[in-house]
């Protein structure tokens, strides 16, 4: 269930109003409205915010459908902020968003991967502000492989109607009100959570709807799959070559994708680990915090999972930097209290 509310509550406090779980089969509109009439102080500012999300993400789910068709798969032949080669898509993702935001009213200031700075929407009464990966895993585009969208959202701590400042954005992963993704694989799927259970939404191609298919979904307690780049397992710590060599002893299925939402929502679902761990070249990590790390955090949380970067919950983590750069393990929470055990 989840609560559309105009204060921030901390992601650890428990709802106490009545469950009022819709079925399988609800659209996300109906959803949406049926929640936000259970609250009447609910003003349906964030409601209005994650239907925009969902919006652009059907129009990226249109481009990427056709893209061998329309000449849009490929590099650009420019290197975003992080110094990462741009795909044609990651532009046009980055653009959509940031439009169906700024058209929307709701969100002041936006936070991207594929930009260096804060995006000033012109909303200066916006109440909310976004950090958002347009297209994770855009590698994949060419080889017609899982790919995705990462959302985090937060209540602006800046006086409405002033510009955006820094510290909104900087406010750390417990005071999220709302964060998901968006799955473009084999079906569409829209997974987020207000902070009160996480569930999914798939969408219906032939309606333009999505539709909602997994209800309050729970993480398994354990699993059979780890998740992480094996090429680079030599420049991995000692520690975690020696978890990864236990996994591979008990016969663990090692699955990994190259997309971080098609890796992390597999796991969500059938239960397993995920990891990405310091390297000789990214000694720091790879992953970025503010709108990988905490979004997949929170989610995992929610669905009762664990996150941590080998030292502390992710979501305790204080940012310092828009782009800061972290560790992440990530999964079932019985995978990840052993692997804590190790390293």
């Amino acid at each position: 269930m989840i609560t559309f509310v105009d204060t921030v509550v901390p992601i650890t406090a428990q709802s106490t109003q009545p469950d009022l779980a819709l079925p399988v089969g609800t659209t996300l509109d109906r959803f949406i409205l049926s929640e936000q009439s259970a609250f009447p102080f609910a003003t349906g500012e964030l409601s209005q915010l994650l239907r925009d999300i969902a919006l652009a993400s059907k129009i990226i789910n249109r481009e990427i459908n056709r893209a061998g068709l329309i000449d849009v798969t490929g590099a650009t032949g420019t290197d975003n902020v992080q110094g990462e080669s741009q795909q044609k898509l990651d532009v046009i993702a980055n653009i959509r968003f940031i439009r169906a935001l700024k058209n929307g009213g709701e969100v002041c200031a936006i936070i991207s991967e594929e930009e260096d700075d804060i995006i000033l929407t012109g909303n200066p009464n916006g109440k909310y502000v976004v950090a958002i990966d347009p297209l994770d895993g855009s590698s994949n585009i060419d080889v017609n492989v899982s790919i995705g969208t990462i959302f985090s959202i937060y209540r602006r701590v800046s006086p409405v109607g002033s510009v955006p400042t820094l510290a909104d954005l900087l406010q750390g992963g417990r005071q999220q009100v709302a964060a998901g993704y968006v799955l473009y694989g084999s079906s569409t799927i829209l997974v987020f959570t207000t902070g009160q259970g996480v569930n999914g939404f798939t969408l219906d191609q032939s309606l333009g709807e999505y539709i909602l298919s997994h209800t309050d979904i729970k993480q398994p307690r354990t699993g059979s799959i780890f998740s992480c780049n094996e090429g680079n397992v030599a420049e991995y710590p000692d520690k975690i070559q020696t978890y990864l060599n236990t996994c591979r002893q008990r016969r663990m299925t090692g699955r990994y994708i190259g997309s971080l939402v098609a890796d992390f929502h597999r796991n969500l679902i059938k239960g397993g680990i995920y990891l990405y761990p310091s390297t000789r070249k990214s000694p720091g990590g790879k992953l970025r915090l503010l709108y990988e790390c905490f979004p997949m955090a929170f989610i995992a949380e929610q669905a009762g999972g664990k996150a941590t970067d080998g030292r502390q919950a992710i979501l305790d983590i204080t940012p310092t930097d828009l782009h800061q750069r972290l560790v992440l393990y990530v999964g079932s929470p019985d995978l990840i209290d052993e692997l804590l055990t190790t390293i």
